[in-house]
């Protein structure tokens, strides 16, 4: 497994930090106290190619690896977790299930606005009650000759108000039934499409998240994704990739948490030397470190999978445990460094302190991975 980064992966690095300086840097605070989710500014990413990043060059896309994309949704995560979030969904959950799943119709329709920004995507999946239970979902379809009526709430979805297109998962066989459930693309011009409360978020704030409400909502047989029942399982199989998006976000947070810590350990004095030396400061270093490095480790062991066609959903959900706890633990210790002027909004860990937690949650939760690593290993 090569670990340096490839030339592809410089120059995104590069071309995401002097974008980030440009029009992100100067408008993080302003964004997450407004939960502004800024749409020009995303669209701005499609143009570089962020939002087609696996999407191959004959859709529009930039025809990248997920070692690429690991490289994209950290970068981004690095300076601002709220746009990296966002990349990340429309990226992984939907431009990926279309990538995935769809038809050669489907892709060429949908794929180049979503690869380039013209358009940004949803993926509703997540009810007010049914979050890890999705097979328990409440939104049907039903069906009359090539239409589907689809009626119910959708809820924690990013991008539900500003989406273009949805993919959504309905049940259209019975409760419980993993064959119940089927996958529908929905363009948000459909009257029956409609956005409902928008959530007051901890962290992550200028990544929108909402509710989407299908009322009386028709969609043709042709806007199905894969066949009738096929929904749940795709969903699954998107989910392994998304493991990696959030892993991927969760590493750059870590990233951005860790290095503020060490340039305001260099720079800040007590008792005349900086706090750096002190070794109560510079074993929290080392450990968040060596965290930064195994998380890593564990996100390029996935990507390799993946890439090579092979099973990947243990050491996905693996990633994704392990780099999201220790994103928050890494978060938590870099305001312990700060101190007071860590729990402060003029010093940039507070933010990274917040957006954190998310990635235990999203996406399926912590205690969701340990289910998933502990089927495949007993």
């Amino acid at each position: 497994m090569n670990l340096n980064y490839s030339e592809n992966q410089k120059l995104i690095s590069e071309t995401i930090l002097d974008f980030s300086n440009r029009e992100i840097v100067p408008n993080i605070m302003d964004w997450d106290e407004r939960q502004y989710f800024p749409v020009s500014v995303f669209k701005k990413l499609g143009e570089l190619g962020m939002l087609g990043v696996l999407v191959p060059l004959k859709y529009g896309g930039s025809g990248f690896s997920y070692k690429e994309y690991v490289t994209v949704v950290s970068e981004i995560g690095r300076v601002c977790g709220s746009i990296g979030l966002s990349v990340a969904a429309h990226n992984s959950l939907c431009v990926g299930h279309i990538l995935k799943f769809g038809t050669e119709t489907q892709k060429m329709k949908y794929l180049p606005s979503l690869s380039t920004g013209q358009y940004i995507g949803a993926w509703a999946l997540t009810e007010t009650g049914t979050g890890s239970d999705a097979l328990r979902m409440n939104t049907t379809a039903v069906r009359s000759g090539d239409v589907w009526t689809i009626n119910g709430t959708k809820n924690f979805i990013t991008h539900g108000i500003s989406s273009d297109l949805v993919v959504v998962m309905v049940r259209t066989g019975a409760i419980g039934d993993s064959r119940g459930i089927s996958a529908f693309i929905v363009d948000r011009k459909n009257p029956g499409l409609k956005s409902g409360k928008k959530e007051n978020k901890l962290g992550m704030r200028a990544s929108e998240t909402s509710e989407v409400i299908f009322d009386n909502c028709q969609v043709s047989q042709e806007d199905m994704l894969g066949d009738e029942g096929d929904g749940f399982v795709q969903a699954m199989k998107v989910l392994d990739g998304g493991r990696i998006s959030i892993a991927a976000l969760a590493l750059g947070i870590a990233k951005g948490a860790y290095f503020a810590s060490v340039n305001y350990s260099k720079e800040r004095e007590q008792f005349g030397k900086p706090i750096s030396r002190f070794q109560a400061i510079a074993f929290k270093l080392a450990d968040m470190y060596c965290e930064i490095e195994a998380a890593e480790l564990m996100i390029y062991r996935a990507c390799e999978l993946i890439v090579n066609d092979k099973p990947v959903t243990k050491e996905s959900a693996m990633a994704k445990y392990y780099a999201s706890e220790v994103c928050v633990k890494i978060a938590n210790e870099a305001v312990q460094i700060f101190g007071g002027y860590g729990y402060t909004k003029d010093f940039p860990v507070e933010k990274y302190y917040r957006d954190s937690k998310l990635c235990t949650i999203g996406e399926g939760t912590s205690e969701i991975q340990k289910i998933v690593i502990s089927k495949h290993i007993v």
